[in-house]
């Protein structure tokens, strides 16, 4: 905003540049929250309830959507199980730190780290394998669409297909029996299985749903097309990237639609002098929302290249068959290409009545409801109980993004991803001091993996298509952050579970593991040693009197 009114008062450009260390001081942090989640279930494994509440804390000054990210993340508490009764409570403070807003998954990581946690809490309640016990409770694919209890209509999806497929690639089985192994043999690195199951609303909209939460903005997204006399295509795009390769993607869906060359396409964004209508790259939002702007938008320079195609072949527009970027009148060869019949829009020669010299379209497109893709995320950890040192082996995720456009940018999307959320669960944490100075605000001292830290993930995808747009697209941009915190820390500790540890908080630094694992020791001289694998222990009791009562 200092740019705006200096360049107004001075006449002339302005450009605002700051140092690494300024950025992380005053640009927003993100995941700032104390939850306190209680989950209830029957002694058969059966979850009847879930309680939430929230402290979020907002920094000094209120983001952009800083309090709206808890609100997002309410929606998501439930996650992919069929729980009956839900209650959200949600308190947003203001303290001396850096503002809090949204960060690469807003809302959504928050919720499944809750859930994804707890339940693996309740498993060792019960004296189940975790991963039987979410089966247990979560939507079968033949109950879609199913309308969960927040009220979200969630259309597509297969949680049993891309589970089966991580586990059988992960060797679930194997590894439980190693794990057993190094427990049975007191090895001092143990092995821990994290688990994460997720599922996340996503390609933000529909503007009315948007509305209902006193969202600042809609939910649609703006393109236009515009078919020169060259042969070429323009398309401008609300949707301005990043580095996630929209060009890339939307120019393949639009030599698809139109029939034309990818080469021969051309997208442009990112400044309002070209694209002055949108709202913009978030939300997992861009191929779900402008993507399908950019097909509407097609299938307009379709309907009036069919209109002057029709005139030009002397046919009638009903016996017109569009394919591969040709009209063709059925039944023969005669036909032209939608290039051809461009070039003659521009020249203007002879048009049917009526008819503008031109093919060029615009569209908006405002979605009837939100994409979820979900997936299965696995983890295998090793920690060194002598030291603290946690070592992540093996990382495999099958994740369910709806139709595939580009299997080469999802799989960049889900690495990124998972580096993010990885560095959350082991290595970044924003500390402060007593009067509230940031004391870790440059990488000499704030750590931020390199690939060097992180392992080669083993990522799959499987589709069932959203039923929600033509194409079946859901997000992915934000997925292997959402889903990958809890899986580690989750590993971490079902690493450490037989030792006594209960609960690590995040980041999973060595130290902080090593003092878990300590004061555990020390709780194991004073007390009776919890049995952790026989039903009530640990959160809370079970009345063998009433088996179908609720454990909390």
């Amino acid at each position: 905003m200092l740019c705006v009114v200096l360049a107004q008062k001075l006449g002339r450009p302005v450009k605002w540049t700051e140092t690494r260390s300024e950025s992380l001081l005053t640009a927003h942090h993100g995941r700032d929250q104390i939850q306190d989640i209680t989950i209830t279930a029957k002694k058969d494994g059966t979850v009847t309830g879930l309680d939430v509440k929230l402290l979020a804390d907002m920094g000094a000054y209120l983001g952009l959507v800083g309090g709206g990210v808890p609100i997002l993340g309410a929606f998501m508490f439930n996650a992919i199980y069929k729980i009956p009764a839900y209650k959200f409570t949600c308190t947003n403070v203001f303290t001396t730190k850096t503002l809090t807003d949204a960060y690469r998954g807003a809302g959504r990581p928050e919720a499944t780290f809750a859930i994804e946690r707890i339940m693996d809490e309740l498993a060792v309640e019960l004296g189940r394998d975790p991963m039987e016990l979410r089966q247990q409770n979560w939507i079968k694919h033949e109950e879609f669409p199913f309308t969960t209890v927040c009220g979200l209509t969630y259309d597509s999806g297969n949680y049993e297909q891309a589970t089966q497929q991580a586990m059988e690639l992960f060797d679930y089985a194997g590894l439980r029996r190693e794990q057993e192994e190094r427990r049975r043999s007191g090895d001092p690195v143990q092995l821990g299985i994290g688990i994460s199951t997720f599922t996340e609303m996503c390609g933000l909209a529909p503007s009315r749903v948007l509305g209902s939460l006193a969202y600042g903005a809609g939910g649609w997204e703006a393109a236009s097309i515009r078919m020169l006399a060259t042969g070429k295509v323009e398309v401008i795009t609300g949707a301005s990237p990043h580095g996630q390769g929209h060009e890339t993607a939307f120019s393949q869906i639009v030599a698809d639609q139109l029939g034309v060359p990818f080469e021969d396409v051309e997208i442009l964004h990112g400044d309002t002098q070209i694209s002055p209508k949108g709202l913009d790259t978030y939300g997992s939002r861009s191929l779900a929302v402008g993507g399908i702007a950019i097909v509407d938008a097609s299938q307009k320079v379709i309907a009036k290249a069919r209109k002057l195609a029709a005139h030009m072949l002397e046919a009638d527009e009903n016996d017109l068959e569009f394919a591969n970027g040709t009209f063709t009148v059925r039944g023969t060869d005669k036909g032209k290409a939608i290039q051809e019949i461009a070039f003659a829009a521009f020249m203007a020669h002879d048009l049917p009545d009526g008819m503008e010299p031109s093919l060029d379209a615009d569209a908006v497109y405002d979605p009837e409801n939100f994409s979820f893709p979900h997936g299965t995320h696995l983890a295998a950890i090793e920690v060194d109980t002598e030291t603290g040192h946690v070592d992540l082996r093996k990382y495999v995720c099958v994740d369910d993004v709806g139709t595939v456009i580009n299997p080469l940018i999802v799989e960049g999307q889900v690495h990124g991803g998972l580096a993010q959320g990885i560095a959350q669960a082991l290595f970044e944490e924003a500390n402060y001091d007593e009067q509230g100075t940031l004391v870790n605000g440059t990488f000499v001292d704030y750590t931020l993996p390199s690939a060097a830290d992180l392992p080669s993930f083993d990522t799959h995808v499987v589709s069932t298509p959203a039923t929600s747009n033509p194409l079946g697209v859901k997000g992915v941009g934000e997925a292997g952050t959402i889903a990958s915190t809890p899986a580690i820390v989750n590993g971490v500790i079902d690493a450490l579970r037989d030792l006594g540890v209960t609960d690590v908080e995040m980041p999973c630094t060595s130290q902080r593991v090593w003092r878990a694992i300590q004061d555990a020791k020390g709780r194991s001289t004073q007390e009776t040693p919890v049995d952790t694998h026989s039903p009530g222990a640990g959160l809370g009791s079970i009345d063998p009197n009433n088996p179908q009562g609720e454990v909390q």
